[in-house]
C-alpha cells in the first residue's frame, strides 16, 4: 500500500510541474514601444483625438522564436501599458486630465484597449494605464496595428509633448500543437 501511494505521488508532482514547464514553453510576452506627441492646445476640458502612425506588430517572427504559428495562439492579452515623458524634460503629466487609448487595425474596428481618469496633479513623469482584458489576437497577429490617443487636458499646452508609450502583452500559445 505504501508503494501504491508513493508511485501516485510521484506522478502527482510530475503532473503539476509537468504543467508548470509546459506553460513555460506556451506562454510568452511581446514587447510594443511607440511614441505620441500631444501638440499644443488651445482647449481645456475637451477631448480630443491624437492618431499615431502604424506600428508593424512583427508578431510572425515573435512567433517563430517561440516556435509556435498565428494558427496556434489561444489568446493575447495587454498585461501593461506605461506612457513616459519624452520632452521637453520639464513637462509632467499635470496637464493631462483623461486619457484612452484605443486600437485598431485596416480590417478590424478600434477598441479601447487602455485608460486612465482623473490623472493626479502630482508632478507624474511615468503613468500606468488601467488595462482591458479583451482578447486582442487578432489584432496582434496582423501585419500593422494603429493606436488612436483621445486626450483631455486640464491646462493649455504651450508646446507639444512627446510621450513614450510602452506595452506588454501576453501570448498563450500552442508550440508545435502541443
Amino acid at each position: 500500500m505504501k508503494k501504491v501511494i508513493f508511485v501516485f505521488g510521484i506522478v502527482v508532482l510530475l503532473a503539476f510541474s509537468g504543467c508548470k514547464v509546459l506553460d513555460k514553453l506556451t506562454q510568452f510576452h511581446i514587447k510594443y514601444d511607440t511614441e505620441v506627441v500631444i501638440p499644443a492646445t488651445l482647449g481645456v476640458n475637451l477631448p480630443f483625438d491624437i492618431p499615431t502612425p502604424d506600428i508593424a506588430t512583427n508578431s510572425n517572427s515573435e512567433f517563430q522564436v517561440h516556435n509556435t504559428h498565428k494558427n496556434l495562439i489561444d489568446i493575447i492579452n495587454l498585461t501593461k501599458m506605461d506612457l513616459t515623458i519624452a520632452s521637453p524634460s520639464t513637462a509632467n503629466f499635470n496637464f493631462l486630465k483623461d486619457i484612452e487609448i484605443y486600437m485598431s487595425t485596416s480590417s478590424l474596428p478600434k477598441v479601447k484597449i487602455a485608460w486612465l481618469y482623473n490623472i493626479p496633479k502630482t508632478g507624474l513623469k511615468t503613468i500606468s494605464l488601467e488595462v482591458s482584458n479583451a482578447n486582442l489576437k487578432q489584432y496582434i497577429i496582423s501585419d500593422t496595428i494603429k493606436l488612436q490617443t483621445k486626450v483631455t487636458t486640464r491646462e493649455l499646452i504651450s508646446r507639444q509633448i512627446k510621450i513614450n508609450v510602452h506595452s506588454d502583452f501576453f501570448v498563450n500559445a500552442k508550440i508545435l500543437g502541443i
